[in-house]
């Protein structure tokens, strides 16, 4: 840049301050010759709610018992699926009620003769349809696996049983 530039630019002198140091310093300010720079106003967005990968299962949860609603005709079927073990309960959520409990921790289900993790789910999946039978329920409402996405081998075993009785549909078994 040439002087005469230089000469016409503002200047800015700022007093002795802690913040710029003892000496005074003169800084100079340019402003855009070019008119091409569009200037755009600043936006800040913020974000409703978190990343729903990253989402809490316990938040899901909430919001699918929010939309789903087990009767005594039609139940709400809860399983959850530890490292372990396998949880499953039929749910009456109008009433606040459990219609059927049945984990693979159960001596009745475990018996005498110790069995594996699968087939101790898949007994688990044939005392729910028991159950179903003997209060007398043709279909639930919904299907509620606590914020698992995969499907292990015990899930998977259980779900091949209670969908081969036409409990759950076919493709969720997958």
């Amino acid at each position: 840049m040439d002087n005469m530039a230089l000469m016409n630019a503002p200047m800015l002198h700022f007093k002795n301050s802690a913040l710029f140091g003892i000496h005074p310093k003169s800084f100079l300010c340019f402003q855009a010759q070019s008119r091409s720079i569009t200037k755009k106003p600043l936006l800040v967005e913020a974000r409703g709610r978190a990343n729903t990968r990253t989402e809490s299962a316990k938040i899901r949860n909430r919001r699918m018992l929010k939309k789903y609603n087990g009767t005594a005709t039609h139940p709400r079927l809860s399983v959850f699926c530890s490292d372990k073990q396998l949880y499953a309960m039929l749910v009456d959520d109008k009433n606040r009620s459990c219609l059927f409990y049945g984990s693979t921790l159960q001596k009745s289900i475990r018996q005498d003769p110790s069995c594996s993790a699968l087939e101790a789910a898949q007994r688990v999946g044939e005392a729910l349809v028991k159950a179903c039978d003997d209060l007398n329920i043709k279909e639930i409402s919904s299907y509620d696996r606590n914020g698992l996405h995969k499907r292990g081998e015990k899930l998977q075993a259980f779900e091949t049983i209670i969908s081969s009785y036409g409990f759950l549909p076919r493709k969720g078994c997958s």
